[in-house]
């Protein structure tokens, strides 16, 4: 990694943040760096917390929980990737936010998972804003009868939205799908649904934080920038659809 350490990756991509910020007239404490974990080990991980970060993303369960249970539940733990139904009960109780709700099904089973456990699930829903086939989420046009069922379990907490924008070349191009996320949020606080109060926006990854923290990210999803040589230079998540 040429000799730069992950303490100096994460504080350049943490100088960034605060760079976007100023750009946009915000605080820096209104954005929360989750750090994606899926491709390294618990020992990484265990050197990302020691080295100051808070928050640890993961997209696949069974990976996961190993490096949860290795590190002593460590850490807020974020689930990031698309959930399936059967591995809710490995989620609830573990991981303190859920990124990635798309589906009454889902939502039924987290409610079930958490009464059980007597949890309660903080959730982001998921927005296909970019109309991307091969991308998760509710339709832009479902989202508020999505909502209004949701608000109904009293188990789950809906904290915001997520999207993932497609992978372009030039950042500016994901713009749009941040800035149209952001307005939909707005709208869905102005509906006044009872029991759903949406702040925050889960939008942004290694290739296109800064702008997402620009349209009012409060969640940046950053993983490869973390573990790369040069933290200074743009990049695109691996796995990027299934990454959250």
């Amino acid at each position: 990694m040429n000799g730069v350490t992950l303490a100096e990756r994460l504080a350049a991509v943490k100088r960034r943040i605060r760079e976007a910020c100023r750009r946009s007239g915000r605080r820096e404490d209104e954005v929360t760096l989750v750090a994606v974990t899926k491709y390294v080990d618990a020992e990484t991980v265990r050197a990302l917390l020691d080295a100051g970060v808070t928050d640890v993303g993961e997209n696949r369960v069974q990976d996961a929980v190993p490096k949860w249970e290795a590190l002593g539940g460590r850490g807020v733990w974020h689930f990031i990737g698309r959930l399936q139904t059967n591995k809710v009960k490995d989620v609830v109780g573990r991981f303190a936010y859920v990124h990635s709700l798309d589906r009454m099904a889902l939502a039924e089973e987290l409610e079930k998972r958490a009464r059980q456990k007597d949890a309660v699930v903080r959730c982001f829903l998921q927005v296909n804003v970019s109309g991307e086939a091969t991308k998760a989420g509710v339709r832009p046009d479902a989202l508020f009868d999505f909502a209004r069922e949701v608000a109904k379990l009293s188990r789950l907490r809906v904290v915001g939205l997520m999207t993932m924008a497609p992978i372009v070349d030039d950042p500016e191009e994901a713009r749009p799908v941040f800035r149209a996320l952001r307005e939909l949020r707005d709208a869905l606080r102005d509906q006044g649904i009872p029991g759903l109060d949406p702040v925050h926006l889960s939008m942004g990854m290694s290739g296109d934080f800064e702008v997402a923290v620009e349209e009012g990210a409060t969640f940046v999803r950053i993983g490869s920038l973390l573990y790369q040589s040069d933290p200074g230079e743009p990049a695109v998540e691996p796995g990027h659809t299934e990454e959250g």
